[in-house]
């Protein structure tokens, strides 16, 4: 079954920002805010469905640590990103959401359906966090330039999460170990 428009009545168009009388965060910066708050979402997106999958396929010596590492990460993710999403929406916009527009709108790339070792597939969601986190900062700055100063506190529990993540796969990515070598090839 397809969705009928026809059938409804459209309250907000995506990509339009309606003043909110409550937060009263004028038009025009709300606009920035929000563009930013929703490539935020993207990317949060696209690292949540890469750990999600990372999860999946985890194996080796190390395979339920990890598996539990990821499933806590794409959770944490999952939980940030809606707080992002709830913020855009306060401050009058429509938060990104289907699949194409998570796409366009994200400023990182998924790594792809193929399954990788366990040590590329750490090492991209690391790298992946840390693209994130980089942006991240950049957004906190220009939603306190701003006066915004709700989206930059959502931002900053979201950053203290990521690079807490980012940094245990870090640690994950070491080359010490208890695993003998032999296990490893």
């Amino acid at each position: 079954m397809s969705f009928q428009q026809s059938d409804s009545e459209l309250r907000q168009e995506f990509g339009s920002v309606e003043e909110s009388p409550a937060l009263r965060i004028e038009e025009e910066r709300a606009e920035q805010i929000i563009d930013a708050l929703n490539a935020d979402l993207a990317a949060s997106y696209v690292l949540y469905h890469q750990l999600k999958k990372h999860h999946w396929n985890v194996e080796g010596a190390e395979f339920l640590e990890l598996h539990r590492f990821l499933e806590e990460a794409y959770e944490d993710v999952e939980e940030q990103a809606d707080a992002i999403a709830e913020r855009a929406q306060a401050i009058g916009g429509v938060p990104v959401a289907g699949p194409t527009n998570l796409d366009d709108h994200s400023y990182v790339d998924f790594e792809g359906e193929d399954v990788y070792d366990v040590r590329t597939s750490l090492r991209n969601d690391m790298e992946l966090f840390g693209d994130i986190v980089e942006r991240f900062r950049d957004h906190i700055e220009l939603t306190n330039s701003l006066g915004d100063y709700a989206s930059e506190e959502v931002l900053r529990d979201a950053i203290d999460d990521y690079e807490e993540h980012a940094h245990h796969l870090e640690h994950y990515l070491e080359d010490d170990t208890l695993v003998v070598d032999e296990a490893t090839h």
